[in-house]
């Protein structure tokens, strides 16, 4: 019987487990590199909309206080909310009142 020849290194197995966890390692390292492009984070909501809450808390009170003495009927109290949104809404993006 004739010996088997000796197999290179790169030609087992393990060599082939040791390339696809380095490829494996590489594609992590990307991805941690590029996580703020892969994965963004969305604002934090809350923050953005305070001003905007406390300006609509604000109207709606109004608008509730009208609305119980009766100067106001039930349609009027909705048009006026969503213009009293709207405002807000704008005054919150632009951050200067009335514009």
């Amino acid at each position: 019987m004739t010996p088997r020849p000796r197999r290179a290194f790169l030609d087992r197995p393990i060599a082939r487990v040791l390339a696809a966890a380095v490829c494996l390692g590489c594609v992590a390292g990307i991805a941690y590199l590029e996580r703020a492009r892969l994965w963004p984070t969305t604002p934090d909501r809350t923050d953005a909309d305070a001003p905007f809450a406390r300006c609509f808390a604000e109207r709606a009170a109004q608008i509730d206080r009208m609305r119980t003495e009766g100067v106001i009927e039930p349609a009027q109290a909705e048009l006026f909310r969503s213009r009293a949104e709207a405002m807000c809404r704008a005054e919150g993006a632009s951050g200067v009142p009335g514009q």
